[in-house]
């Protein structure tokens, strides 16, 4: 292959970027198709809203296996298997005439794709490309999807208002084909099957100074870890709580949000722009944390970003007898430029702990129960809205939930077994 002026590996970061900008927001733009849908055929919310939730229960099932399929066959295949399952299922839902279609494309197809396309799947490849610039990396590629969001979606809704939700449906499984199918061949798993190494470095020569080691247990980082392995460590499962808390509370304010600002007093403009909003703050805040993570550990930058969903349900709480808007920004801001940046380091912490060949296998099986905490978060929420009447009880959950989540990747302790590149110490000169 011929050499480039740059790095490939910010050819992967670009690949990444517009995947999850047209994958992400592929799936999101259900919500835009909801209320079409349901002008057209009566149906009642909850059948037509499970469509929704049937692909989130098809994606955290799904994960393990593209866990072990990345680990088999490398990017490329997933991610065009992500790009046909998910176009083959935005292209065929303008054909619905009864629910079990809708749950049979938006659900089955649509949820299988976007397991492969949306941040599970691209945590399984890219954080090998970089190891001192692991955070900053993801938090560039991932920020595609809050660029997606401000740009993909008010088309989609155009479309939708001047020609009708099956003509936006089948255009976004187009866009998902044509774009994505060819760009995601120039994906590969690591740096080394192009003969280079992370971060760009040289390859190290016979007289070269070595570069400082980041692994700080030898013992554990030396381990060829498995999956039957990775199970019987409690590291492994304070991962898995502090991302299911994780993902969790993100869902449940993102899903219930919106309407809980109407019931309060917002007008629903100001809810749905409140919504956009924090997506949009989402983009500096995931960069910006990624990059930080690289400079002082990732357990700090899951805690800052579990403190401002904390903060955001404590505001969430105080609006409703104090709605304001100043209030409301601040909600926005820290739900969004803090918040959000769980995912610019959800790579990061599982591939520092139990790097190796089955990498895949193992991060797919950690979805699994952070993506069941994304499924959770939204519906026990609205129990207890139906239970109690209020959002009060849910809200102190979150908030809970919110600090478990930052003293779980604390317990699991990345920086113990490898060190971000802000921490390793230097040897010392003899």
């Amino acid at each position: 292959m011929r050499r480039l002026p740059f790095y490939y590996g910010w050819v992967i970061v670009a690949v990444t970027f517009v995947t999850m900008g047209i994958g992400v927001n592929a799936r999101t733009s259900f919500s835009l198709l909801f209320s079409p849908i349901i002008d057209e055929f009566g149906w009642d919310r909850g059948v037509t809203a499970g469509a929704f939730s049937f692909g989130f229960l098809i994606s955290a099932i799904l994960s393990p296996l593209m866990g072990k399929l990345m680990d088999r066959t490398g990017p490329r295949t997933v991610m065009e298997l992500g790009v046909v399952l998910m176009g083959a299922g935005l292209l065929l839902a303008p054909l619905t005439s009864q629910p079990w279609h809708l749950y049979a494309t938006i659900g089955l197809l649509v949820g299988s794709g976007s397991v492969c396309l949306g941040y599970s799947g691209q945590s399984l490849f890219l954080p090998n490309w970089f190891v001192r610039r692991r955070g900053l990396a993801v938090g560039l590629a991932f920020a595609g999807v809050g660029i997606g969001s401000i740009t993909l979606l008010p088309a989609v809704q155009t479309a939708i208002d001047q020609a009708g939700w099956r003509t936006a449906s089948f255009a976004m499984g187009l866009l998902v084909i044509i774009v994505l199918a060819p760009l995601n061949l120039l994906l590969r798993k690591r740096p080394q099957d192009l003969g280079l190494q992370p971060d760009g470095d040289a390859a190290p020569t016979a007289n070269s100074v070595a570069a400082p080691s980041n692994i700080v247990d030898a013992a554990w980082a030396a381990t060829d870890w498995t999956l039957g392995r990775a199970l019987r460590t409690a590291r492994f499962w304070w991962i898995v709580l502090g991302y299911f808390c994780g993902l969790y509370v993100w869902y449940a304010v993102q899903i219930h949000q919106t309407k809980y600002l109407v019931e309060i007093g917002f007008n629903s403009s100001a809810a749905a722009w409140a919504l956009g909003f924090v997506s949009l703050f989402g983009i500096p805040g995931q960069i910006a944390l990624g990059h930080l993570s690289d400079r002082i550990g990732r357990e700090w930058v899951w805690t800052a970003s579990g403190l401002g969903f904390a903060i955001c349900y404590g505001v969430l709480m105080l609006l409703q007898s104090t709605p304001s808007f100043p209030l409301l920004y601040l909600m926005i801001a820290v739900q969004g430029f803090l918040g959000y940046g769980f995912t610019s380091i959800m790579g990061a912490v599982v591939a520092e702990i139990f790097q190796g060949r089955h990498f895949g296998t193992i991060f797919g099986t950690v979805m699994f129960g952070a993506l069941a905490g994304g499924a959770a978060g939204p519906w026990v929420t609205g129990l207890l809205h139906d239970i109690h009447g209020n959002y009060q009880m849910a809200f102190v959950i979150g908030m809970a939930l919110s600090v478990m989540s930052a003293i779980a990747i604390w317990m699991a302790a990345p920086r113990k077994v490898r060190a971000v590149a802000g921490r390793i110490v230097p040897p010392a000169r003899s």
